[in-house]
């Protein structure tokens, strides 16, 4: 398990990016979700020891993740937002370029590059040059090279986004596998690839976790607030002055409108609640939601 206790982060001019961050994060798929600028990638980083907190714990099982930085390197795998590649670099040689950064050699260094192409799907492209991969191909690789040396910790950041349908399913499937006997933290802003994937999680804003737990018991808590109706597009407006808008999406020429309210509004319906509403909902409740339409 990884534990953080009151981990928090002040970059200079006063912008406290983690404020007192605490979060038990068991073996399995983890979600963090939060909009951008919410804090997710300064956590990450600060997990991955790529940077320091200002203050508080970080525990990953028998190892002080503060004190013991190599320790917890050596047990990481780490694939961030954007990671760069040696141009005209064939990826079998990049994979084996990065094996050796982390200390495995000769028979074992070949072996491990060849385990991990055909498992992400990438060994017939192995003489390629990582520049020239498709964003699908190029996120499959960043798996691969986060695997090396079977790490008990991964963290992925952002990966699915801009990736096309087929690609996006391609790679959830590798996260879900990678998810059997480790821990992996999937932050994103995607709530789709939460609710796919993930048995629990935190939803994250300024810096802070505003709500955690199983999507489930999330989605579930939200059942007798959410409410729906369908107006004309000039009508929205109006609602939005007169209730808490979670979401507007046109259907047919109209808008359906989900509220979050204690009660019934007058002529709507009882809806029922998605992760996305759950998301919406939580930055609403802390004056940190933009109104989606």
């Amino acid at each position: 398990m990884l534990r953080l206790s009151q981990v928090t982060k002040i970059y200079a001019g006063g912008v406290h990016a983690l404020q007192a961050v605490s979060l038990d994060i068991p073996a399995g798929l983890f979600g963090l979700l939060g909009p951008n600028g919410a804090g997710k990638s300064t956590l990450m980083r600060t997990i991955a020891t790529l940077q320091s907190p200002d203050s508080g714990t970080l525990q990953f099982g028998a190892i002080d993740v503060l004190q013991d930085k190599m320790g917890l390197r050596r047990v990481l795998g780490y694939l961030p937002q954007e990671f760069g590649s040696y141009p005209r670099t064939p990826a079998e040689m990049m994979l084996r370029h990065f094996a050796a950064l982390k200390g495995i050699y000769g028979p074992d260094q070949r072996g491990e590059a060849e385990r991990l192409l055909v498992l992400t799907n990438l060994w017939d492209v192995r003489k390629r040059s990582v520049d020239t991969f498709s964003g699908g191909m190029k996120q499959r690789f960043g798996i691969a090279q986060a695997l090396l040396g079977n790490p008990r910790l991964v963290i992925v950041d952002e990966p699915t986004a801009g990736l096309d349908p087929a690609e996006r399913r391609r790679f959830q499937n590798l996260l879900v596998d990678m998810g059997q006997d480790r821990v992996v933290i999937l932050s994103t802003h995607l709530v789709d690839d939460v609710a796919d994937l993930c048995p629990r999680l935190a939803i994250m804003g300024q810096g802070r976790i505003l709500a955690e737990g199983r999507p489930t018991q999330l989605v579930d808590a939200l059942a007798d607030q959410l409410w729906t109706t369908m107006v004309r597009r000039d009508q929205v407006a109006a609602l939005r002055a007169q209730h808490q808008v979670l979401s507007c999406r046109l259907k047919s020429g109209n808008v359906e409108v989900r509220v979050l309210a204690a009660n019934c509004p007058p002529g709507m319906d009882k809806a029922v609640p998605t992760l996305e509403d759950v998301y919406f909902a939580t930055l609403h409740q802390h004056g940190l939601a933009a109104n989606p339409e």
